[in-house]
């Protein structure tokens, strides 16, 4: 009762195609990979301004030490 079986499954498929049709699911799954894309690149870009901060950090203490 608590698992579901294949036949469960292919009624959900049928269900998801006949509600998005065929056309309408790889233009999502495309719009979900943009996403994480975006997500990536935003994250690696924020990433390289905190390693820019860093270097000029280090670079601020160098000079008030010497």
């Amino acid at each position: 009762m608590g698992s579901f079986s294949i036949w469960h499954w292919l009624i959900v498929l049928v269900v998801v195609l006949l509600l998005f049709g065929r056309g309408k699911i790889p233009e999502l799954m495309g719009d979900v990979a943009k996403g994480i894309k975006n997500f990536r690149k935003g994250m690696g870009d924020e990433e390289d301004a905190d390693n820019a901060k860093t270097v000029e950090h280090k670079a601020d203490e160098k000079t008030e030490k010497s």
